[in-house]
This record gives structure tokens, sequence and C-alpha cells, in this order.
């Protein structure tokens, strides 16, 4: 009797199980879809915004056009330009000094102790040649002007009276008396005749045509054998003495040009050598160009900027370039700002290749005719950084 009675008992036991773990297996979300715990639901949301975010902030990171009218771009002082492909030139630039020609210089000054007694020039008279500079008076030179007027009168005296009546020693005396007579002349500063008076005065006149570039006397005062009266200095053609890094000196040949800029005007000039020393103090060596000085532009002292043309060829073959100033950095990469269709300005990352000059070839990234910002890249820069900080 009790063993009948257990066996309903684990038939219903069984049953109970068999339908709990077909419920179990059946339950699904309301789409249809198992279900899922709410702790794996929230990560996965979680990721999937992250993602979004992440897809949101390379949107970002790409510049957006900036339009700007024609006001606009002027009042920021930028300007459009298309692009073409040149063939460039490497230049060399580096600081230059004017300096008088010295083969055009003179220096006027008494062979001989001597007092001035009267100017005839000043400091900055332009003068011509053989014209007087300043008178002098000397002890020295009254006997020398008395021993050539002597000098001459007995040589025309004699050559006169001829052989007939003169010895032949005698005349070659005096011959040899009137040269002598008059090569001390000379050698004083002195016409080499016997022109004028015996009194000891005597001018120094300009060898050549030139300006007056230093006065260093008063009348009154005693003059010793070769100090300089005055600087007489041709200004038609000057020197510039250029420094240059002593690697670089090479590179430019002698024969060729070279542009001078003074003033915000550019002169042609032919350089005429370099130096075979470095400085010690400064490691660098001098270039040294003429320069026609027309309209009397340049003055010794003067500092200026001299351009070479580089022999290392860099006559470079045709390409594309844009000016150094029309490329910045932006967003991590080298970008120059172009015009696009819509004539709204769009950053574009390029290729840059070497710099010659004040351009930059360009590799890749434009193509010729392409219009884009040569100056005034930084300030299309800063308004584009701006619209995006006020976009975020």
């Amino acid at each position: 009797m009790r063993e009948n009675s257990m066996v309903p008992f684990r038939l219903m036991s069984l049953l109970t199980v068999s339908l709990l773990l077909v419920l179990t297996g059946c339950s699904k979300s309301p789409e249809g879809k198992p279900a899922r715990a709410p702790a794996a639901e929230s990560a996965e949301t979680e990721h999937a915004d992250a993602d979004s975010a992440g897809e949101a902030g390379e949107e970002a990171e790409v510049g957006a056009p900036l339009k700007m009218d024609a006001a606009a771009l002027k009042a920021a002082g930028i300007e459009l330009q298309a692009i073409q492909t040149t063939a460039l030139s490497e230049e060399l630039r580096a600081p230059g000094e004017v300096v008088d020609d010295a083969y055009g210089t003179t220096l006027i000054t008494p062979r001989i102790e001597a007092l001035v007694v009267r100017r005839h020039a000043k400091l900055g008279d332009e003068v011509r040649a053989g014209a007087p500079l300043v008178t002098l008076a000397s002890v020295e030179v009254s006997d020398a002007q008395a021993e050539l007027r002597i000098a001459e009168q007995e040589w025309r005296r004699v050559s006169a009276l001829g052989r007939e009546a003169v010895a032949g020693r005698r005349i070659s005396e005096a011959k040899v008396a009137v040269d002598r007579a008059r090569a001390k002349a000379q050698a004083y500063g002195l016409p080499g005749t016997a022109s004028g008076g015996v009194n000891g005065q005597f001018t120094l006149t300009a060898p050549h045509a030139g300006r007056i570039t230093e006065d260093e006397f008063v009348v009154g005062e005693r003059i010793e054998p070769g100090k300089a009266l005055f600087r007489l200095v041709d200004e038609s053609r000057v020197w510039v003495d250029a420094k240059l890094p002593s690697g670089t000196v090479s590179r430019v040949v002698p024969g060729s040009e070279a542009t001078i800029v003074f003033a915000g005007e550019r002169l042609t000039g032919t350089v005429q050598r370099s130096a075979h020393r470095t400085s010690d103090a400064t490691r660098s060596a001098v270039v040294r160009i003429e320069v026609s000085n027309q309209g009397d532009r340049l003055h010794g002292g003067d500092f200026v900027d001299v351009f070479f043309e580089s022999i290392s060829g860099r006559a470079s073959a045709t390409s594309l370039s844009v000016p150094n100033e029309a490329l910045v950095q932006f967003q991590g990469d080298t970008v120059v700002f172009r015009r696009n269709r819509e004539s709204a300005l769009e950053p574009v990352a390029v290729r840059a290749g070497e710099v010659i000059g004040d351009r930059t070839v360009i590799r890749e990234g434009l193509k010729s005719g392409d219009v884009v910002a040569v100056k005034g890249a930084f300030a299309i820069k800063s308004q584009m950084l701006k619209s995006q900080l006020g976009e975020e």
C-alpha cells in the first residue's frame, strides 16, 4: 500500500522540473530576442555612445571652410593668388656695409712740413680734377723755387750760346742742374716749372674729380709731412662688403650679379672677389661687390642687404611653389589655405619640398591654377580655430 502511494509523487516531481526547464529556455524579450541581464545591456549602451562620440570628434578635427568677402580679406591682410609652375633659383642673403672704392680714393697730403695759408675747398664739396684745394707755405719750398729759377735761367743762357761759345761740359752741367731742380720741386708738390714767385707758397690740387669726405685742418696750422688734409673720394662707384658664413662663400662666383637693397631701393652690383680668410671672431668671410652709385644713393658706412644667386644651381627644374609665409601648421599637418568652388577657404595638407629663397616647393597637395592665400595665412588659421571653439 505504501509503495503504491509513492509512485504518483515521483511522477509529479519529474513533471514539475521539466515544466520549469521549458519555461526558462523559452523566456524572450518583448522584441523576440532572448532577455539579457541589465548590467550587460548598460555596458553595451555605454560602448555604443563612446563610438558615436569618437566619430563626432574625428569630424570636428577637420577644419570647416571659412567664407570671407573681399572687404574682410583686405581688412585681415589676406592676399589670394593663383599658383603656377615656375623655375626657381636659390638666393643667399647677407648683411653688407658700404665702403669707399679705394681705387677712387686719394688722401691729399703735403710732402714737406708747411703752414696752411688758405683753403679753397671744404667738407662735402664736389670738385673737378685739377681744382685748387689748399695753399701752403714752406721755407724749403722757397729754396726749391729759387734753385729751379736759377737753374732754368742758366740752362736757357748756355743753350742760346751754343757749343761754339760754351764748352760741352758746361752745357751738360747746366742740363743736370735744371733737371735736379725740377725733380726737387716736383717732390715737394710743385708743378716743376719756375712759374710765380719764390715766396715758398704752393697749392695742392685735386688729382681727380670727387667729393671731399674728410677735412682735418684749420688755416694757420703747421702740417707735418704725410698728414692727410683732405680725403677725396670718387663716389660714382662704391664697394659693398657682404659677410657670409665661411661654408657658403664658395657658392658665390666672382663676376656674378648681386642685388643691393637699401632704403627700399634695389641696385645691381658685380661680385669682385671673396676673401680667402675667415674672421676669428664672427666665423664669416667677406665678399666684395662693386656698385654703380647712380644718384649718389650710397655712402661709406651705410648698412645694406645683399642677395646673391647661388651656383648650387639650383636653377631648379620647373616646379610648383608658394611663398614661405603661405605654409602654416594646422591640426598637426603642414597646410595651405585654398579657395574652393564655393569661394570659401579650406585647409589643404601638402607635402613641402626644399626651401629656395623666399619660396617653398610643393611636392603634393596642390596643382597649377589653385588659388591659395599667399599672405595672411595665420589670420585664416586664427579665424578657423575661433569658429571651432564657438561651435563647441
